[in-house]
């Protein structure tokens, strides 16, 4: 009997680890998202590419890169969240960045 209550107070534990490993990944992994939706909501024109950081609360959040490829947009997001970091990377044409309402007009250089 006390071999099995050692046992499940070991694995209670180990459950509640695990749980706050999740939420803490989680966590990051919605801020490199918040970075994504930044990104696109942020193309630049003129320019071929675009580094900066979202901060809130005096914290760093996410790190963002866009860069200008021959037929779309590479969005680089990383999100970060306590000593995690998840990092995104997202591909868009131009065709379907103006489907979806991000630009209004195709580039003529591409």
């Amino acid at each position: 009997m006390k071999l099995f209550l050692l046992f499940f107070f070991a694995s209670a534990i180990n459950s509640s680890q695990n749980q706050k490993f999740e939420d803490d990944v989680q966590k990051a992994y919605i801020n490199a998202k918040k970075g994504i939706y930044y990104a696109l909501e942020h193309i630049p024109e003129s320019k071929n590419s675009l580094s900066t950081e979202l901060i809130d609360s005096d914290k760093l959040i996410a790190k963002i890169k866009v860069t200008k490829e021959v037929r779309g947009v590479k969005v680089e997001s990383e999100g970060f969240n306590k000593t995690y970091e998840v990092r995104i990377v997202v591909y868009r044409s131009y065709k379907k960045l103006m489907e979806e309402g991000f630009i209004k007009y195709i580039p003529e250089d591409t």
